[in-house]
């Protein structure tokens, strides 16, 4: 037979003091929980979860609306400056064509 020397040879403490801790605090926890304060607490950070929720969806919103903004008349300048240089290419082989000629 094991000597009860032995069996706590046996008994992993550490283990052992993890599950006593969270039987501990498990029923603790439960019993501030419960409490009116600990409703306050919760309903307190809830509200300003959804505050700051409301804040970050206003400031993605505006973002978005510029970023938009931003693009089209990003889009607006390559349009223009595709123009100019298709007119400065056109210029060029007219003046070209008109060197050819004088040459003629």
């Amino acid at each position: 037979m094991l000597s009860c020397f032995e069996c706590l040879k046996k008994i992993d403490a550490k283990k052992t003091g993890i599950f006593a801790a969270g039987v501990l605090f498990g029923t603790a926890g439960i019993k501030i929980l419960a409490s009116d304060d600990a409703k306050k607490f919760y309903t307190n950070c809830t509200a300003a979860v959804l505050r700051a929720k409301e804040c970050v969806m206003k400031t993605a919103t505006s973002i978005q609306e510029n970023a938009e903004d931003i693009y089209a008349e990003a889009q607006q300048i390559n349009e223009e400056r595709a123009e100019k240089a298709a007119e400065a290419e056109y210029a060029d082989e007219e003046g070209s064509l008109e060197e050819v000629k004088k040459e003629d």
